[in-house]
């Protein structure tokens, strides 16, 4: 009978539905394994993890700092997700693998980092055929050598992190916790939690990284120009498998984009949104069980996650039988009116909070001319009202990076109420959405969703659209939609 773990799974890695190990098998498995060695180099982007290390380590000078990327994730029973690494983590070090621990201990002028790994499986022990972390299960794992060559950055065996982080001082160690439960509770928290559940001078670390990554380099823009540039064609295929004459599953539709993401990219950047008809008035529309039909409109809001995590965030919205009805374009054009006036107004110095208002007063003006407003449009923009909220709700958009809502944890004074910068990644996607069930508007508006989302690089002569190469205007919109259908589907290659 093998040992058992708290959570009830056998310690050496086996599953319940495993066959018994005669000893006679395990003698044969343990021998004639012939060692190879990956080839490995150094990774050309490994300066740039070096400089954000660097940055970090400036912030917090004589403390210990500890980065987990966490494990892999239950999906059912015995059965887990694909991992993910944690984003701060990977920002960090490069390195996509589960269960590491980046620790950056002081050294008297800056720090000396330590990614603790899960080392390659041991040919001494019986790990590489038994356990479900075993190569001949997962693949083959780096060496520790192999991992400290290709990242730049001196690495331990992960059975070695309970000791190296027994002896730190809480006073003088943060972590980056809610990643890595047995990291939490090896170190006890100096201080007590703020609101949000966070030990305080934590969540100054998450604060830190979060607002390192404001601004991104010119190796993290071409890394969100390739996820933006396999989005547009992952738009493209979608376009080109969409019926004029009549109706196919959301969730074909989001099979085929994920598709391109999974060939172009590491997968999807978030759960792709297929709403079709009234289901584009669900701001998070997941489920995508709906049907599309001719009339209608659809609206998609998807994104690639390229090789290294970053993540394009685009939305648009066809017009199912290939054009927009009169009063379907009338609400587009708003929409889109909205966005280009936040596009345009985009440039260092001015505030998050302008462009927002900027886009959302074009949306106010809209829904004036179509004389739903029971106010006037400066009433209604009142920051005592904003009664015009009720049918766009959400913000006109986000940072962008390795996360598709990036730089989370950053201070209002820095983001929400902040200036944006050169280098600032953000989205805008205005939008205005119709509820079936809104007695408000006329009836032929119920069940009408629309947003167009594009990704913005902030640059010092204004801002740059990274993913201009899909049409906004509604006009240019079904010029291209009958194009994609001319030319037929393809798969990726």
């Amino acid at each position: 009978m093998t040992e058992e773990r708290t959570d009830g799974k056998p310690a050496d890695g086996t599953e319940s539905h495993d066959p018994d190990f005669p000893p006679a098998f395990l003698s044969f498995m343990r021998q004639g394994w012939r060692d190879t060695g990956l080839p490995v180099g150094p990774r050309p982007e490994v300066p740039n993890y070096a400089k954000r290390r660097a940055a970090l380590s400036a912030a917090f000078p004589g403390e210990t700092l500890v980065i987990p990327t966490g494990g892999e994730k239950v999906r059912a029973n015995d059965t887990e997700y694909r991992f993910r690494p944690g984003s701060d983590f990977a920002y960090l070090t490069g390195d996509y693998d589960p269960d590491g621990v980046l620790v950056l201990r002081p050294n008297g002028s800056g720090h000396d980092a330590t990614l603790f790994m899960r080392p390659r499986s041991s040919r001494e022990t019986d790990e590489f055929f038994r356990s479900r972390h075993g190569e001949l299960w997962v693949g083959r794992r780096h060496t520790l050598a192999e991992k400290s060559t290709e990242l730049g950055l001196p690495t331990a065996d992960l059975t070695e992190l309970e000791a190296a982080l027994g002896d730190l001082a809480p006073a003088r160690t943060r972590v980056l916790r809610g990643f890595d439960a047995s990291v939490d509770s090896a170190v006890r928290p100096y201080d007590g939690p703020r609101a949000d559940g966070q030990p305080a001078r934590d969540r100054e670390l998450a604060i830190a990284v979060s607002e390192l990554k404001l601004v991104k380099d010119e190796w993290e823009i071409a890394q969100l120009q390739d996820a933006v540039d396999a989005t547009v064609r992952g738009f493209e295929d979608v376009a080109r498998v969409l019926p004029a004459d009549r109706g196919v599953s959301e969730r074909l539709l989001e099979g085929v984009f994920a598709l391109r993401a999974r060939h172009d990219g590491n997968d999807v950047g978030y759960g792709s949104i297929v709403g079709a008809g009234e289901h584009a008035t669900i701001l998070h529309w997941v489920h995508n069980h709906g049907v599309t039909r001719p009339g209608e409109l659809l609206l998609m809001d998807m994104g690639v996650e390229g090789h290294h995590l970053y993540t394009a965030d685009v939305t648009r919205v066809l017009p199912v039988d290939g054009r927009f009805t009169p009063l379907q374009r009338q609400v587009y054009d708003i929409v889109y009116a909205s966005q280009q006036a936040g596009i345009e107004f985009i440039k260092p110095g001015v505030t998050f909070k302008d462009v927002h208002l900027t886009c959302m007063r074009v949306l106010a003006e809209g829904l004036a001319e179509l004389g739903l407003l029971p106010v006037s449009v400066d009433e209604a923009m009142d920051e005592s009202s904003t009664v015009y909220r009720r049918w766009t709700l959400h913000g006109f958009g986000h940072m962008l990076g390795i996360d598709v809502h990036d730089c989370s944890h950053a201070r209002k004074e820095k983001y929400r109420d902040g200036e944006l910068g050169e280098g600032y990644v953000l989205t805008v996607e205005p939008g205005l959405y119709f509820q079936p069930e809104d007695e408000l508007v006329p009836e032929e508006l119920r069940g009408v969703g629309i947003r167009i989302e594009d990704d913005v690089l902030v640059t010092a002569a204004g801002a740059v659209n990274l993913s201009a190469g899909l049409p906004r205007r509604a006009d240019e919109v079904e010029t291209w939609l009958a194009e994609q259908r001319e030319a037929g589907p393809r798969l990726p290659g």
